[in-house]
């Protein structure tokens, strides 16, 4: 007897692409109320880029550590706290208009780089326009997310370019839901709030 379940659904890079929302009830601190970009999915594991979590990095502090002069007129923006996983290491979700040495197409619009040529590219202004900044990314090992959305610790939902790079990164996770028609605030939690 076969079962159908959500493995099905969720294997061969299934989830490469979409929004993961941390449900209200998320236990694990570091994601409670984050919504994270899905880079990758596969049997042997997950990676994701969380992208409404600020660090105290500003963008013209990458420049500077990597000896770029700020043309950006983007210096005072912020860079993102992508996840746990490798912090030192900076990611970059574009727009799919420009490549680098390392640019990875994720879907029809939005791409990942981790080159030191695209920080070079912002850094004098040249773009790309649509773009986010992060530290770091989220991870999982084989089984591990499959095994958090079978627990509704996760919401997905199709990735929005227009979520990603127009709006503030505070009002992401409520936006995501709420173009879905989900209100999260109404969704119970069994943890609660003190």
């Amino acid at each position: 007897m076969h079962n159908t379940n959500i493995d099905s659904d969720l294997t061969h890079g299934g989830l490469r692409g979409q929004f993961l929302l941390a449900m209200p009830g998320m236990e694990d601190p570091r994601f409670k109320q984050t919504i994270a970009f899905m880079i990758e999915h596969t049997d042997d594991g997950a990676m994701g880029i969380v992208i409404n979590t600020p660090s105290k990095v500003r963008w013209k502090e990458v420049f500077e550590q990597l000896s770029l002069a700020d043309a950006s007129l983007r210096g005072d923006e912020t860079v993102l706290l992508g996840g746990p996983m490798s912090p030192e290491q900076g990611f970059v979700l574009h727009g799919t208009g420009m490549k680098f040495d390392s640019t990875l197409e994720i879907n029809t619009d939005i791409s990942l780089t981790a080159s030191k040529d695209i920080l070079e590219s912002l850094a004098a202004g040249r773009g790309p326009d649509d773009v986010l900044l992060a530290l770091g990314y989220a991870g999982w090992g084989p089984g591990q997310l499959e095994e958090e959305l079978v627990d509704n610790a996760w919401l997905t939902l199709p990735a929005e370019p227009e979520i990603l790079f127009a709006t503030p990164w505070h009002k992401r996770w409520h936006m995501a839901a709420a173009r879905h028609g989900i209100d999260l605030t109404g969704i119970g939690s069994q943890a609660g709030h003190a």
